[in-house]
């Protein structure tokens, strides 16, 4: 049996720390009449901490898992419980296709940016292509990180990098009340993602990468491949016993394998063919399957010409809204032809000799 390495983290974190960065949040002066208040409710978030009540509300798992008197996070347990029932409508051949539509721009005009994004523009091509076929069309606009209150995508723990089956489908590891990390918009998106039959990210490229948003869903969909279901066969987070587990032998299920994607990649000075290579990999790797070489798009917008009239650089570019009707096209071809058994898909009973 391998070991598990520690001595990395810091001891836990002095009151007086713990208390300075629970106030923060209510900085504004319009909250000094209720200081006394704030005080109480930092005692009993300290209280969380100390006592690490990670998930402070539970219930005995029950049949069905590896441990049925394993207390269960409710809160997992209800995130579980819409992704299965997502999953059934998404294999019940009578509910209508629908394709998840990603907005993986950063930016919108409802804070600082105070414009619209450019992918804002391209997916709504997308989206009148999808409408007009009678597909139904979920708009993930990953821009609502920068203006929704309190909207946020925390970062993945790396989990799968200690053991896979460490790393529970949906994602365990939030919320986690004892550390003020709760409310995280993944226990949605995961269930929008379960819930299409084909799956289209516009994106521009930032720095030569992914934008932040978009990274973050990445990096928490990677409990989709290989994801362990069942938080009680590993005692919750106990690394020895998910580590025992992959080494006797892990299935890695692929939980959204057989989706049909698209991916359109724009940029103005670099990155785009390595953006939407690295995009198309990353999907090919969870199982899900391209809808042609027109399906996967990059292009450049107002190359290296000035930020402030990228727009127009945009409105300029007829062939570019074409090209990104063009993927949505084909994905709705693929998703069509998908849910008829007629996809051919040649390497699908293929032996994959290196699973992980």
């Amino acid at each position: 049996m391998t070991t598990v390495r520690k001595g990395q983290a810091p001891g836990p974190m002095p009151r007086e720390i713990f208390r300075a960065h629970f106030q923060r949040s209510f900085y504004d002066p319009a909250f000094d009449a209720e200081r006394d208040a704030i005080a109480r409710l930092e005692a009993i978030a300290w209280d969380g901490y100390v006592q690490a009540r990670k998930a402070p509300v539970t219930a005995k798992a029950g049949p069905g898992f590896a441990d049925p008197d394993y207390d269960l996070s409710v809160e997992w347990r209800a995130t579980r419980d819409a992704l299965m029932a997502a999953e059934a409508r998404q294999k019940n051949p009578e509910t209508p296709s629908r394709v998840l539509l990603i907005c993986g721009s950063d930016r919108n005009d409802g804070t600082c940016p105070g414009e619209i994004s450019k992918s804002f523009r391209l997916a709504n091509a997308a989206d009148e292509i999808f409408r007009a076929g009678g597909l139904e069309v979920d708009r993930l606009d990953l821009s609502l990180l920068i203006s929704d209150y309190g909207r946020k995508i925390f970062p993945c723990k790396a989990c799968v990098a200690t053991a896979m089956p460490l790393c529970h489908w949906p994602c365990s590891c939030y919320p986690n009340h004892a550390l003020g990390q709760s409310d995280d918009w993944m226990a949605e998106i995961y269930q929008r993602w379960v819930a299409a039959h084909g799956i289209v990210i516009v994106t521009p490229v930032y720095w030569g990468q992914a934008t932040s948003g978009l990274k973050l869903m990445i990096d928490r969909l990677v409990c989709a491949d290989g994801g362990n279901p069942d938080p009680t066969s590993t005692g919750g987070k106990n690394p020895e016993k998910a580590k025992a587990l992959e080494l006797a032998g892990w299935p890695y299920p692929k939980h959204l394998a057989g989706r049909v994607y698209g991916v359109a990649v724009h940029g103005d000075a670099g990155g785009v063919e390595e953006l939407e290579h690295a995009l198309c990999d990353w999907l090919d790797w969870m199982g899900l399957i391209d809808a042609g070489a027109a399906a996967r798009l990059g292009r450049y917008i107002g190359y290296f010409k000035p930020y402030a009239t990228s727009h127009d650089e945009l409105d300029a570019d007829v062939a570019i809204f074409e090209e990104v009707r063009n993927v949505a096209r084909a994905v709705s071809e693929a998703v069509g032809e998908m849910r008829s058994g007629r996809l051919s898909i040649p390497d699908a009973k293929l032996t994959e000799p290196r699973r992980k």
